[in-house]
C-alpha cells in the first residue's frame, strides 16, 4: 500500500509539474508571437502582400509546440487526467518489463545444472543450484526439490500450486492496466460531451449559430477523445506485449517441469 501511494504521489507531480510547464511556456510563447506580431505590422517588410501577412506560418512551429496547445485548448481539466492515466499506466508497464526480462531464465541450462547436481552431490547441491538461480522456474524446482523425500505425488502437486502462484505473480497488474486502457477513451468522450454541452451554451448566448462558435466548441471538444485514444493504442500495445511474453514464458515452464519431473523419476531409480 505504501509503494503504491508513493507511486501514485509521484505521478501526480510528474502530472502537476508538466501541466505548469505545458501553461508557461505556451504563455511565452505567446507574448512572443504577439511581439513579433506588432513589430511586423510595425515596420512591413518590401514586397510581402496583405494575403501573406495573414497567413499563420505553421511551418515554423515544431511538434512539441503543437502537441501543447493541442493539450491547452482540449482543457486542463480531462486533459490532465488522461495524461495521468497514461503516465500511471505506462510506469505499470514498465515495471511489468522490466520485472518479466529478470524473471526469465535458460531453462536447459538449469535443467543441465540441476540434473549434474543431482548425479554429483544428491538433493542437496541441485537445491542449492536452484536457490542461487533467479527466476520463477528455479523457484518451482526448488520447491519440487524441497519434498523430494515425500513421493513424487507430493512432488508433482507441490510444483503444480506453486506453479500457479509464479503464473499469478507474473500476471500482476495486468488488470489495472486494462482499466487504464478501458478509461482513457471514455475520459474523453466525457470531455468531448461536456465540451459539446459548452458549445450549444455559446450559441445559445449569442442567439445566432455562428460557424465559428459551432467549430471551436467542436475542435475543443474532439481533442480530448483524440488524446484519450492516443493513450488507449500506446497502453494497449504495451499490454499485448507483455501478455505475449507471459505466454511464452508460462509455455516455458510448463514444458520445464515436465523434463524436470522425468528427471527426478530417473534419479529415484
Amino acid at each position: 500500500m505504501k509503494k503504491l501511494f508513493v507511486f501514485l504521489t509521484v505521478a501526480g507531480m510528474l502530472t502537476f509539474g508538466l501541466n505548469t510547464t505545458v501553461i508557461a511556456d505556451i504563455a511565452a510563447q505567446d507574448a512572443e508571437t504577439e511581439t513579433e506580431e506588432v513589430v511586423q505590422e510595425t515596420e512591413p517588410q518590401p514586397g510581402a502582400t496583405a494575403e501573406q501577412d495573414l497567413t499563420p506560418d505553421y511551418e515554423d512551429q515544431s511538434f512539441h509546440y503543437i502537441l501543447k496547445e493541442q493539450f491547452i485548448e482540449g482543457g486542463p481539466a480531462f486533459m490532465s487526467i488522461v495524461l495521468l492515466c497514461l503516465i500511471i499506466g505506462l510506469g505499470l508497464c514498465i515495471e511489468r518489463i522490466i520485472y518479466l526480462n529478470l524473471a526469465s531464465t535458460n531453462t536447459n541450462k538449469l535443467l543441465n545444472k540441476v540434473e549434474d547436481a543431482l548425479k554429483t552431490g544428491g538433493v542437496d547441491a541441485a537445491k542449492d543450484v536452484c536457490r542461487n538461480t533467479r527466476g520463477p522456474v528455479a523457484s518451482i524446482f526448488f520447491q519440487g526439490l524441497d519434498r523430494y523425500d515425500e513421493g513424487m505425488e507430493v512432488v508433482e502437486k507441490s510444483i503444480v500450486s506453486y506453479g500457479s502462484v509464479m503464473m499469478g505473480r507474473l500476471e500482476m497488474n495486468l488488470t489495472w492496466i486494462s482499466l487504464f486502457i478501458a478509461i482513457a477513451p471514455m475520459l474523453g468522450f466525457m470531455g468531448t460531451v461536456i465540451g459539446m454541452i459548452g458549445a450549444f451554451d455559446a450559441i445559445a448566448a449569442a442567439g445566432d449559430i455562428s460557424p465559428t462558435i459551432v467549430a471551436d466548441g467542436i475542435k475543443v471538444a474532439l481533442l480530448t477523445t483524440v488524446f484519450g485514444l492516443i493513450t488507449a493504442v500506446i497502453l494497449q500495445i504495451f499490454y499485448n506485449y507483455i501478455v505475449a511474453k507471459i505466454d511464452t514464458m508460462v509455455n516455458a515452464m510448463e514444458d520445464a517441469t515436465i523434463s524436470f519431473m522425468d528427471i527426478l523419476i530417473k534419479d529415484k531409480k
